[in-house]
């Protein structure tokens, strides 16, 4: 009589269990050994995924890829100040050389700044804005051009879409009060229909005074890290500190494509110093030159 065969799978079994406890004894080992090391980290919850809208005690900070027109700047990297409005500081955006190129360019052609009249939609002098300014075409050289390709890398905007730069300066006392960049009325939006976005760039260092402040902006504004450099008139809502090379990009529109009442902004008065900047504003449309 033959014997009956005894069945081997529980022993099978018990081998594929042994073998993988041993596995996840020595993935558990590893781990801690790289953690140990610091070469693995575990996430925190104040990490940048975290970040709370309107929430300016901890800047989000990100750092940029170099292109090749970049060369002769420092560090850069982009910190998001606001998300009503939206606004974001591009750091070392331009070169000290670039800086002072576009100032040299404009100093022998600047005049006294104007505003729009909401009625008519031309120019008229107006005591809001003090300022001197002048502009200079797109495309115009070679310098301008590559600086309008990175206008448009960061916005994601085509060149085509932006106006020429405006060069502005700002002497002691000179200021622009709160305004909108987007228009309201019909004459200054054939062209390329509405402003969407500004890009602000400052030339230089301002010793005191000279900020871009938001009055309308939401959040904990006194929480910044630079709220006590601020003047008096930047202590009116959330302000960017003008520094050579920044550029201070800001959409005057949601993304619904309806008008941002935050995005309100102006120019705190220079208590010491020069101020100068230059201004590329944005089109939904292409802006015809």
């Amino acid at each position: 009589m033959a014997k009956p065969r005894l069945s081997r799978v529980p022993a099978r079994k018990s081998s594929s269990s042994t073998m993988f406890l041993t596995l996840l004894i020595m993935f558990t080992f590893l781990v801690l050994i790289l953690l140990a090391l610091g070469i693995l980290s575990i996430p925190s919850s104040n990490s940048r995924s975290s970040h709370k809208p309107n929430d300016l005690s901890s800047i989000v900070h990100n750092v940029v890829d170099k292109n090749d027109y970049d060369e002769g700047v420092g560090e850069q990297w982009v910190e998001v100040i606001s998300w009503e409005p939206r606004a974001f500081i591009y750091h070392n955006f331009l070169s000290k050389e670039e800086c002072e190129y576009l100032i040299d360019l404009a100093k022998p052609h600047m005049e006294k700044s104007t505003v729009v009249d909401t009625e008519t939609g031309k120019s008229k002098d107006s005591r809001v804005r003090t300022s001197s300014g002048t502009f200079l075409p797109r495309g115009r050289d070679k310098i301008i051009r590559n600086i309008e390709q990175r206008i448009a890398d960061f916005t994601f905007i085509p060149v085509e879409h932006g106006e020429g730069l405006q060069v502005l300066h700002y002497e002691v006392g000179q200021k622009y009060e709160p305004h909108y960049d987007y228009f309201m009325d019909e004459f200054n939006t054939k062209n390329g229909g509405q402003r969407i976005a500004t890009v602000l760039m400052y030339l230089s260092d301002v010793e005191e005074g000279g900020e871009t402040v938001f009055p309308s902006a939401k959040g904990n504004i006194s929480a910044v890290p630079w709220w006590n450099e601020l003047s008096e008139c930047g202590k009116g809502g959330l302000s960017v500190k003008p520094k050579m090379g920044d550029a201070l990009l800001f959409w005057s529109m949601k993304p619904d494509a309806t008008l941002d009442p935050s995005s309100l902004h102006g120019g705190c008065p220079v208590i010491r110093g020069n101020k100068w900047s230059s201004t590329k504003w944005m089109r939904v449309n292409e802006y015809k030159v």
